[in-house]
């Protein structure tokens, strides 16, 4: 510097630095200088990747433990774990946790992404109006609330292909990581796992058993029933006590679980509104949440006993929701098949789209209004169009 400049602060090798003159090749004091600080740094980052391990994987701790006055003499006094980098590590190993398996509760897999849930039914769910703005306000309350009373149950209605199980798997993938191959998550189809009523017995306490280690494993737990109608009056039984109300502490805490019903029982009833709303000119989007749900209620109370509607679902009012899956039009069905062809990456024209739709059987005689089986065969009628 100029005369009466202030001589540079000396920094932490200045004294090993001061060996070589400036200009020259490394003299063997400043190399072993640098050696030296860097192998404090390589103990230190050690320390800190061991603490890691130890923190995500819980395993072979012991022999850290036992080692851990001998890391503690690292060459420079001070170094160690300030408050600052545990709490790094804390937010490191959550962060792994969110892409792996570890924890044995299975929570660190849920995300309950309501935001996300509303986009993709506002962009892939079609014709649903109902169903979008029940399912989204439904949970959305239900998670946000501190300490609900009781499991939030939903019961979906309507014909085959309408998009009832397109819901409960955006449900599920929205709710947590690994969507329906969750641990927290289970799937019970009526003719699959409970195909003979004489085994009734045996069913029951099989289910009862799986819906209570799930809730023991998960604090939050996800059913859905699909075919719900089929589904023996014996095993409702079974189910409705994880539903109902919570009266004491002492009850066992089921409260963070959510019930899904797939039904197509009152998909009759459902078409009837929407044929008389189209025969006088009015858009499907007036239909009301109030008009269905009164008319789907008097439907279920009225069918045979044995069947899904006369359980205690029903009769003690364990049912939140039932939610209406409307008839889908021919509009709605080119929809479903342009999300078909965008899936796989195929290219496809409005021509394209008009035909696959008018390979569909629309009913009633009459009209040929409303699709009979919804979009379910549309990913198949593709398949015709395939180079």
């Amino acid at each position: 510097g100029s005369p009466g400049t202030p001589p540079p602060p000396r920094g932490p090798w200045a004294e090993e630095l001061e060996t070589v003159p400036e200009g020259r090749p490394w003299g063997r004091a400043r190399y072993e200088a640098v050696k030296k600080h860097l192998g404090a740094v390589g103990a230190l980052s050690k320390q800190y990747w061991q603490y890691v391990v130890c923190k995500v994987w819980q395993k072979g701790c012991e022999e850290e433990e036992k080692e851990q006055e001998e890391r503690e003499l690292l060459p420079f006094p001070g170094w160690g774990f300030p408050l600052v980098g545990q709490d790094y590590v804390e937010i490191l190993s959550a962060w792994y946790c969110s892409f792996s398996k570890c924890c044995e509760t299975g929570d660190c897999r849920i995300i309950n992404n309501i935001t996300g849930l509303e986009a993709e039914l506002s962009g892939q769910l079609h014709g649903q109006h109902l169903a979008k703005e029940v399912v989204v306000r439904a949970l959305q309350g239900f998670l946000q609330s501190p300490r609900p009373q009781k499991a939030l149950v939903l019961s979906f209605h309507g014909w085959s292909g309408t998009g009832k199980n397109f819901v409960a798997r955006l449900v599920a993938s929205h709710l947590y990581r690994d969507g329906l191959k969750s641990e927290c998550v289970r799937v019970f189809v009526s003719l699959l796992h409970f195909p003979h009523h004489s085994y009734v017995d045996s069913y029951k306490a099989q289910l009862q058993r799986q819906l209570s280690e799930t809730l023991r494993r998960c604090g939050q737990a996800l059913f859905i029933f699909d075919e719900a109608e089929k589904l023996h009056s014996s095993l409702l039984d079974a189910i409705r006590p994880f539903m109902a109300h919570r009266h004491s502490k002492g009850q066992a805490d089921h409260q963070r679980s959510i019930f899904l019903f797939l039904s197509n029982l009152g998909g009759n009833t459902i078409n009837e509104v929407a044929l008389d709303f189209w025969r006088a000119g009015r858009a499907r989007e007036e239909i009301s949440m109030e008009l269905l749900e009164q008319r789907l209620r008097l439907e279920l109370q009225g069918a045979a006993e044995s069947s899904y509607a006369h359980s205690h679902l029903l009769r003690e009012n364990l049912l939140d929701f039932v939610v209406p899956f409307l008839p889908l039009e021919f509009h709605h069905v080119k929809l479903c098949a342009r999300d078909a062809f965008l899936a796989r990456g195929l290219p496809f024209t409005e021509a394209t789209l008009d035909q696959v739709a008018q390979m569909m059987v629309f009913v009633p005689k009459e009209e040929k209004h409303f699709a009979a089986q919804g979009c379910k065969s549309v990913p198949q009628r593709i398949n015709y169009f395939l180079p």
